[in-house]
């Protein structure tokens, strides 16, 4: 409890040097990242995450220092000869992308870690912390790490305030921003740069392993929530800086422990729990939204079904009992129960001494949907030709999904009929 209290009163001088640098390097990470997965470069990502292990190594072993300006030169080297590695592959081979990608990945990683080995065993790289950027420490930044790290993430996000339009543009549609005039090479190149440096200023907190993570997950957890960019941005920028906090949390806690593992694992929960809780998309919304629609075809199943007995005794308000209801649809027991005990709740029928009526609210619409029913079996029949037989399972699926205005215009196209196709009138307005 005692070292909780300490981190979270920022008091020592390393947690705040920590907190900081690893909520700047994973906000500005998950900012960059939103485009990265909008332009589905997913993959891409991940190549060039593990693509700058090389680099880092070289910078390291020509000067011999852990400068973190040359360590993020020598990453940027290695993440541009990557990315232009994928491309040439992808322009005069016949290898897939997802080919060239896992090539240009296991050629500079395996590379790398050659490099790493050399280093650990002549130069001194384990005394150095190069080992760290395979997993990421965050523990182990410096204030010179803070100071370069930083300066290069708030670059980053200023070139995303600047250019945000054109990039919006281009990530959504890059064929009509060439057709108005944007410089899309310029963009792209524009993207795969900070792509390249948002990559090399994270792996010091989550390593090359790990970094595809930070990259994508958060934008890809904000996905969930908005589908708007702005909005979009805010939520990556807010989860990525929650997942610094945690990890760097988790890291104090367990010194011994990679920063990077933990702040993936704060990234992981962060996205199931979207993906369970999101209003509109996430698993539990959908489930509700299937039940919701279930119990609405059920309802309304009723409610025709329920008319049709109308018909044949001739009488709007006519008393039906359940074998004569049933008559007409019969349906499982478990739906009969689930659909009467929606129509008595929205008071749409009565029941006494077993038998039943439509209220007037129940027969207007029980009346809308049988019309929208034999709307579209008019619609099929008139405009695509169907033979009678073939007209009611398509009319029988459709006709719960029929919104007021698909509704206006199908009279408007059927110029408001009377029967249709079977013979039967199409009930309006009593």
């Amino acid at each position: 409890m005692e070292k909780v209290i300490d981190f979270l009163s920022f008091q020592d001088p390393t947690v705040r040097l920590v907190v900081a640098g690893t909520v700047l390097l994973s906000i500005s990470a998950a900012v960059v990242g939103c485009f990265a997965y909008l332009r589905k470069r997913a993959l891409v990502g991940d190549a060039l995450a593990h693509s700058l292990l090389p680099g880092v190594a070289m910078a390291f072993l020509f000067s011999g220092q852990k400068d973190p300006w040359l360590l993020l030169l020598g990453a940027m080297i290695s993440g541009w000869l990557a990315l232009g590695a994928m491309e040439l592959i992808q322009q005069h081979t016949k290898l897939a992308s997802e080919t060239s990608i896992a090539l240009v990945l296991s050629v500079f990683f395996g590379f790398g870690v050659l490099l790493l080995t050399y280093l650990q065993h002549h130069g001194g790289g384990d005394q150095a912390g190069l080992d760290q950027f395979l997993f990421g420490n965050a523990a182990s930044m410096r204030s010179s790490d803070l100071y370069a790290y930083g300066l290069v993430g708030m670059v980053l996000l200023v070139m995303i305030g600047a250019f945000y339009k054109e990039l919006k543009l281009y990530c959504f549609d890059p064929d009509h921003a060439e057709a108005i005039g944007l410089p899309t090479r310029i963009l792209r190149y524009l993207l795969n740069t900070m792509t390249v440096l948002a990559t090399a200023i994270g792996i010091q907190s989550v390593g090359v392993v790990l970094m595809a993570a930070l990259l994508i997950t958060p934008a890809a957890t904000a996905r969930f929530w908005s589908y708007r960019l702005r909005t979009m941005l805010f939520l990556a920028a807010l989860g990525g800086a929650v997942a610094g906090l945690g990890g760097s949390f988790a890291s104090y806690l367990a010194p011994a422990m990679p920063t990077g593992p933990w702040i993936v694992m704060v990234l992981s929960f962060l996205a199931l729990v979207s993906i369970f809780l999101a209003p509109r998309v996430g698993i539990f919304a959908r489930m509700w939204r299937q039940r919701q629609n279930q119990r609405k075809i059920i309802r309304e199943n009723l409610l025709k079904a329920f008319y049709h007995g109308l018909e044949n005794k001739e009488a709007q308000h006519a008393w039906l009992s359940r074998p004569e209801w049933q008559e007409q649809r019969h349906l499982p027991e478990w739906e009969w129960q689930i659909g009467f005990r929606q129509l008595r709740r929205r008071r749409w029928v009565l029941r006494r001494s077993g038998r039943y009526r439509l209220t007037e609210r129940g027969l207007a619409e029980a009346r809308r949907v049988v019309r929208l029913h034999r709307l579209w079996e008019l619609y099929l029949s008139r405009y695509l030709a169907l033979g009678k037989d073939h007209l009611h399972p398509g009319a029988e699926s459709i006709e719960h999904l029929i919104t007021p205005e698909v509704e206006k215009e199908l009279l408007r196209e059927l110029d408001y009929p009377e029967q249709d196709p079977h013979r039967s009138p199409i009930p309006y307005k009593s």
